[in-house]
């Protein structure tokens, strides 16, 4: 259910410091999330998590899981100097290339960087830019329907990503030609599913197919990338994923493939986004305008351009109204911004209590693609993000724009 970790108290001593919108995130929680992670897999050989920055990209929250000992997957120019001025370096930045201009192959090899290739033709790429390393990562795609018991999860067949069965008995051969010594695998064949049998039954993909890669092609398999998916849970009768129960159902899986970890030599890696950041990040707005027609609407100071889930997906957020925790969902309301598009809606016809201008709205589970997918459209500026650090203070991590920013672009 949505994160009911920190009181009212928290977020109205917040907006009387900064103005809304801004979106509010939770220091000590994504501490414990890292640490609940680590621990969960500290069984497994080189366990690593690399933090997907494209969920929340501000150096102040890379800082934390750098300090959590986690790494960062990068997926563009941007993320990479991200991180690189952030400290990352070498096997701490996984760099997920996905239709990538040349010249970010050769900035992350100069990094160090560990190279997850999404199609068979980035070895060429990779070769003319950069260079072929000692480890190469590879993203597995199945196609067809990924199925956990009888309920689709995922449908790889339609995604853009990945190489084929038969492409990898292709092009790890040319790798292992082109000087490479060793392989990882990675596959991503659902989202945010807290189902905890997830992770287990991916992973037991990957591990017999990485057994049976190594005999086939005579690299040895370095390691297994479980990627993301695991996920939250938006609406309040939803269960949260279980990481306990989750790291003890792979090392099952490495246990029957490779046998005991201890003596096994194949590392596990994660790419958490969501799970690390979505549940302790809230989006703070004041309501400041009602309007009845054919329903009844509370127009608040945020809108799609600080959080465009609701609009672009449908997405569910949770709402509150500050003070009002504990009061009746008596009224029923379509909670909308200024943009001038019908879907720019955070909750549409969602049981709420009573409502006032000057009331503050608390929207929950925006701390990953919340800030990361704003945008400017009708001249609207993306927002401040305040970090509620473990010593009970406020930190402005990155300011709201400007006017002057908007215009900052133009020749």
């Amino acid at each position: 259910m949505p994160n009911f970790s920190l009181p009212d108290t928290v977020f109205e001593a917040a907006a009387r410091r900064f103005p809304t919108p801004f979106h509010l995130y939770d220091e000590r929680g994504m501490r414990e999330n890292a640490r609940a992670l680590n621990a969960a897999f500290a069984w497994a050989p080189h366990f690593r998590e690399y933090f997907a920055v494209k969920a929340l990209p501000n150096p102040h929250i890379l800082d934390i899981f750098k300090e959590e000992d986690c790494g960062v997957d990068c997926s563009s120019e941007c993320e990479l100097l991200l991180a690189e001025r952030c400290g990352f370096s070498g096997d701490h930045i996984m760099f997920s290339a996905n239709a990538m201009p040349p010249e970010e192959f050769d900035h992350a090899r100069r990094l160090g960087a560990l190279m997850n290739l999404d199609d068979i033709s980035d070895i060429e790429t990779l070769q003319d830019h950069g260079g072929i390393p000692d480890v190469v990562c590879v993203r597995f795609n199945p196609g067809g329907a990924f199925t956990l018991g009888n309920a689709i999860m995922g449908a790889p067949g339609e995604s853009k990503y990945g190489w084929t069965r038969q492409q990898l008995s292709v092009g790890l051969p040319r790798l292992k030609a082109l000087g490479a010594k060793r392989f990882g695998l990675h596959a991503f064949l659902a989202s945010n599913t807290t189902d905890n049998t997830y992770y287990p039954k991916l992973a037991g993909i990957l591990f017999d197919l990485g057994a049976t890669l190594e005999k086939e092609t005579g690299l040895e398999l370095a390691f297994v990338n479980l990627s993301g998916g695991v996920g939250i849970p938006y609406k309040p009768d939803e269960k949260r994923a279980d990481l306990a129960v989750i790291g003890e159902g792979v090392r099952q899986e490495y246990t029957r493939v490779f046998g005991d970890p201890k003596n096994a030599r194949v590392a596990i890696k994660t790419e958490l986004g969501r799970f690390m950041t979505g549940p302790n990040g809230w989006l703070l707005t004041h309501a400041v305008h009602e309007k009845k027609i054919y329903r009844d609407y509370i127009g608040v100071d945020a809108c799609a351009v600080n959080l465009i889930r609701p609009a672009m997906y449908g997405a569910y957020h949770h709402i509150h109204v500050c003070g009002k925790r504990d009061a009746a969902a008596d009224h029923v309301y379509d909670v909308t911004g200024c943009l001038c598009e019908n879907n720019d809606k955070f909750a549409v016809e969602r049981p709420l209590p009573e409502i006032r201008k000057g009331d503050l709205l608390v929207i929950h589970d925006t701390g990953a693609h919340g800030f990361a997918m704003g945008y400017q459209y009708n001249g609207r500026l993306r927002s401040a993000e305040v970090l509620y650090k473990e010593n009970g203070e406020f930190q402005l991590i990155r300011r709201a724009e400007t006017p002057e920013d908007y215009f900052a672009t133009l020749v």
